[in-house]
Order: structure tokens, then sequence, then C-alpha cells
């Protein structure tokens, strides 16, 4: 019988999750569910060396809990490196609901998973991500203090994604003047993919820069508001990367740069406020560095939220706050000259950096 089941097509589904390439040496895995709310939910802590785990909590109705599973560990290792590179003294942590925000989100289903949240003493503390709002972590913060992202008559820092999005732009003009000289966005030609909230107030950013904006998204409603409030251009083509252009902004989910599309790319640059955007981080870095597409890495250039949502835990004003974000400029520009100094991806660069921050407190301890 049990040979039988080796010999099926399911055989990574017996894996064991530390077999998984994205576990990465996760601290702690925590599968949570419960009957009568219907909540599914896994909080993934990769790395707690810098401080507790913070992260946001994303729903999403994946085809698997394999596929939620997979997610988890990558967004929450991503959060690791975004918090060290930012210079936070933060660790990395993500949650992931499985269902539709739209249909299957109710307050008993978020205050339950409250619960989970608050049953991990503060190693793990939950923000809000895709799927999310601001009251939810508000109804949230009921059940325990290890949430942020709550809402500012709360006494909590708002919404975070103007703030992603502003560091996004930042990272965007530090990648423009390495790769062109100039940081200014004016003319240039600029294709955003995926039109969330941060996707949009990135759109907005652009606009008011004067860039050529055109924007790309599975939901036509949405995209038309977009256009008519900021005045920008609705793709119409069927085939976005190989679109001529000067800065691809990959805004919705992550592995949007892979085999498939960067031999198809026909961009000089890449930077966007999703996670995860090279489906295999060395073999995609390498590929985009040999092609001489300069790759703004989203970890560090996406740090907006996060910053935006520790002032809460620490305590500092929004002009520190967006002080804070605008520095992700410098940090960028500095990443991209070190990749060519060292000859080496900017991906793996940024990822340095951040390693030698947590391996530093390591060594303190």
């Amino acid at each position: 019988m049990v040979t039988e089941v080796i010999k099926t097509n399911e055989l990574h589904k017996i894996d064991p999750v530390f077999g998984q390439m994205s576990f990465d040496n996760h601290e702690q895995i925590v599968f949570c569910n419960d009957k009568d709310t219907g909540l599914k939910a896994i909080i993934g802590i990769h790395n707690t060396v810098l401080g507790p785990a913070l992260g946001g909590t994303r729903m999403w109705n994946y085809t698997s809990e394999w596929e939620a599973l997979n997610d988890v560990l990558r967004l929450s290792r991503g959060m690791t490196y975004k918090s060290a590179i930012t210079g936070l003294n933060l660790g990395g942590g993500k949650a992931v609901l499985i269902g539709d925000a739209k249909t299957q989100k109710t307050p008993e289903l978020m205050l339950k998973f409250g619960e989970f949240v608050h049953s991990l003493g503060g190693k793990y503390i939950t923000a809000e991500d895709v799927g999310m709002a601001t009251s939810d972590m508000d109804l949230v913060r009921t059940v325990t203090p290890y949430v942020t992202g709550i809402s500012e008559s709360k006494g909590g820092a708002g919404n975070p994604s103007p703030v992603t999005a502003y560091g996004v732009f930042m990272g965007m003009k530090a990648a423009a003047k390495y790769k062109f000289g100039s940081d200014i966005l004016e003319d240039k030609v600029i294709y955003v993919q995926g039109i969330g909230n941060v996707g949009e107030a990135l759109v907005e950013n652009l606009s008011n820069e004067g860039a050529k904006v055109y924007i790309a998204d599975i939901n036509q409603d949405r995209l038309e508001e977009v256009r008519d409030k900021y005045s920008v251009n609705i793709y119409g083509g069927d085939n976005i990367y190989a679109e001529e252009m000067d800065i691809y902004a990959p805004c919705a989910l992550g592995a949007t740069v892979n085999d498939f599309t960067i031999n198809q790319l026909s961009t000089k640059i890449i930077a966007g406020a999703a996670n995860n955007q090279l489906a295999e981080e060395q073999k995609h870095g390498k590929m985009l560095r040999e092609r001489g597409i300069v790759y703004a890495p989203d970890f560090l250039i996406n740090a907006g939220g996060i910053i935006n949502v520790y002032a809460e835990l620490e305590n500092y004003d929004r002009k520190e706050i967006m002080r804070k974000t605008e520095n992700i400029y410098n940090t960028t520009l500095e990443i991209l000259k070190k990749a060519d100094a060292d000859n080496i991806t900017t991906h793996q660069a940024a990822f340095n950096v951040a390693q030698a921050r947590i391996d530093a407190r390591k060594n303190e301890k």
C-alpha cells in the first residue's frame, strides 16, 4: 500500500514541511483551525533574533493548503530581511487565512484568529495585508495587544498602504538615478501591474511626477476608477511583459519574474510593491543581471508599510515615519552600487546586508 501511494502524482504532498524549499529554517509554524467560525489559518514565524516577528495577515482563496503554506513561508522569510535591511528591531512573520475575504470573512472569524495570535504571547505581531482592512485590525485588537496597523482614532498609525507606496516610489527613483543618471520620472513609461491600495497610491505618486503610466489589473471597474482619477492609461494588450517600457512595477502577487517572463521583458528597471517578485531568487536575479535589467529588491523598497506600523511599537510620529521611508532611496542606491562593485545580483547584495545585521545581533547574545 505504501508503495502505491509513493507512485502517485501526489508525492509532493507527503514531503515533510521541513523539506519544503521555502522552509529556510523557520523557527515556528502554527496551524490554526476552528470549526465554528470556519477559520483555517497558518502563522509562519521565520526569525526573531532582532525582535518579535511582525508581518501582516493575508486572506486569500488558495487552491490548496500546500499553496497557502508555501506562501506564508515565503512571505514570513521576506519579512525577516525587510526589517533587517531597514534597520528595525523586528523579526519576520506572516499569517495567511484560507478563504475568500469578500464572502467568508466574518467578525467571529477575525476574533478567533486574534485569539490564536494572542496565544503566542507576543512572539508574533500581526497587521493588515491583502484581503484585510484597518477595521479588521481594530477588531483583532479587542482580543490581543499583539496587532499593529490599527486606526489612528484608536492610537494607531493607520492604513500603511500610502507609506508602502511612497517607499516603492523612492526605491524606483533611486533605481532610475542608477540606470539613467537622473531620478526624475517625468515622461518615463511605467507599467503598474496590480491596482490595489498600494498600487493606486503608487500611481498617484507617479502621476504627480508626470510619468506616462499604464495600469493593469484583473478588475476592470477598478482600472476605470483609477484611470479617471489620475488620468492614466489602461493597458489593453495581452502580454504586459513584452511591452516597451522604462519601468515595470509589479504590485499584485509575487513570482511574476520567472522563466517564462524574463526572456520577454522589455524593461530597463523592475521596481514594484509585490512581495517575492523573483520566482527563484538566485536564478532569476542572475538572469536579470545578465540582461542588464536593474532590479530594486522588493523586500527593500516595499518596507514603508512595516516602517509605518513599527511606529506604533516605538511611538514615533508621522514625520519620522516619512523620514525613515524616504531613506529607502539612499539604501536602494547603496545596494545597487554594492551589487555592481561585488559583481553579484542586487537581491544577493540586499540579502547580504540584512543577513549581516542578523548575524551581528546573534553574536551579541
